[in-house]
């Protein structure tokens, strides 16, 4: 008799709906997104100066130039953690040469304005904003020298903590409102604090992206290690 051999079947896979994680992450963008519109509307429709928005109106090129970019990067952002379209190298490209300068502007700008803009709630969180702001430009000039040398593994993992960084003003207001909501409104440490605490849960959860990421690309790149026996007819 014969021997036939019979390859085992491959398993089937059942493809995840992949628009949840780029949609969620449009919707928290809309949050500063919206309050950034109105912020322009209101400089361009002469309202009323008033001390929470008077270095706005005394120097509004820095803040523009900040909600322009943040817009730009949280919108077009959301789309990279598409895996259809984060695989097309094309739009891969095109999609980073925008994001990347509309990061740094997004960083420099917000570092301007928390160095040199008067606050009319006190400075506690100066540091903070000086810190974050800092690790998001930071975290795009290590995601540029990455792709530079064809690191593609640091090279995404440093853009996903850049861009946690970058839509955390939508997560502050999850955390504020409640807050404000159970406790009335915080002082001027709480905010700082609460503020503080939105970056450090994106940047969680970007970790546990980016290393999950790596764990699903190690198990899809590792051989079968199980032996297909022949079988006899």
């Amino acid at each position: 008799m014969p021997t036939v051999t019979i390859t085992a079947p491959s398993p089937v896979r059942h493809s995840r709906p992949h628009w949840p994680v780029p949609t969620a992450l449009i919707l928290l963008s809309l949050i500063p997104v919206i309050a950034g519109a109105s912020r322009l509307t209101e400089l361009t429709g002469g309202a009323a100066i008033t001390p929470q928005n008077a270095r706005f109106f005394a120097s509004p090129i820095p803040v523009v130039i900040h909600i322009v970019s943040v817009t730009i990067y949280s919108l077009l952002g959301a789309f990279q953690f598409l895996p259809s379209l984060r695989g097309r190298r094309r739009w891969h490209r095109v999609a980073g040469g925008i994001l990347i300068p509309a990061g740094l502007l997004a960083a420099l700008s917000g570092l301007w304005m928390s160095a040199f803009y008067p606050l009319p709630d006190g400075t506690t969180d100066v540091p903070i904003r000086l810190f974050f702001g800092s690790a998001m430009l930071v975290s795009i000039i290590l995601g540029i020298l990455a792709i530079q040398r064809r690191d593609f593994v640091q090279h995404g993992a440093w853009m996903t903590r850049a861009y946690a960084i970058g839509v955390a003003a939508g997560t502050q207001a999850f955390v504020i409102l409640p807050w404000i909501v159970l406790a009335g409104p915080p002082n001027e440490l709480t905010r700082a604090l609460l503020m503080g605490a939105a970056w450090v849960i994106n940047l969680a959860v970007a970790e546990y992206v980016i290393r999950r990421r790596a764990r699903l690309s190690g198990r899809t790149s590792r051989p079968s290690r199980r032996p297909v026996r022949p079988q006899l007819l």
